[in-house]
């Protein structure tokens, strides 16, 4: 169950879980893998990096790194959560799952209700470990890249056939679903430091 606790540092690495409400596979349901690569595309448009994931049926790991934009981390993930949100209620729409919404409507805290909150599609917070250093972030790495393979999972034999996760760039040097930076190659870049507005585009696109 994740705890809610708050990303002190203005940048940094960190390994980041975000899970669906109660477990329940909304990912999978409206196939919204994409709207996740989409926040992966904004966050790469504003400096961060995106080193490594996996998409799996009802939550999302994810090793960021974060550089300084003068916004909070817990801020920018809030975000995020928010717009994937967004999508998955449009796709429930779309597809009549009229039991199922007014599940996650019923499941919406009365303070929220105030807020004009009409569905719960994610638990309240999200999981995270800073990760300083490059044997930790290998660790998460493997261990995010075997889940689909874990436990109830069985979504693919092996790690590198699992189509939203990085696995099969680092295994192969392939790029699967989304295209990632090396973790190794984060020791030459300076996270402190705010993008520079002419090189934002470079930059997002050299994530692409």
């Amino acid at each position: 169950m994740p705890v809610k606790r708050l990303i002190s540092e203005p940048d940094g690495v960190y390994f980041i879980t975000i899970t669906c409400h109660q477990w329940r596979p909304l990912i999978q349901i409206t196939k919204s893998y994409d709207a996740v690569y989409s926040w992966f595309d904004h966050l790469k448009g504003k400096g961060h990096f995106i080193t490594g994931y996996v998409i799996m049926p009802n939550h999302i790991h994810a090793l960021i790194a974060f550089r300084n934009t003068g916004q909070a981390i817990n801020t920018i993930i809030g975000n995020g959560k928010r717009f994937i949100a967004y999508e998955i209620v449009k796709r429930l729409k779309e597809q009549q799952e009229d039991k199922l919404l007014h599940q996650l409507h019923l499941s919406v805290e009365a303070k929220d209700k105030e807020r004009n909150k009409r569905h719960e599609i994610w638990e309240d917070s999200f999981d995270w470990k800073e990760c300083r250093t490059n044997a930790y972030m290998l660790q998460k790495l493997n261990y995010m890249h075997d889940n689909p393979c874990k436990g109830k999972w069985n979504l693919a034999a092996a790690p590198l056939d699992y189509e939203h996760s990085s696995a099969r760039f680092y295994i192969v040097g392939a790029h699967a679903s989304y295209r990632v930076l090396n973790y190794c190659e984060l020791a030459d870049i300076d996270l402190t430091k705010p993008i520079e507005k002419d090189a934002e585009s470079a930059t997002h696109k050299a994530g692409q």
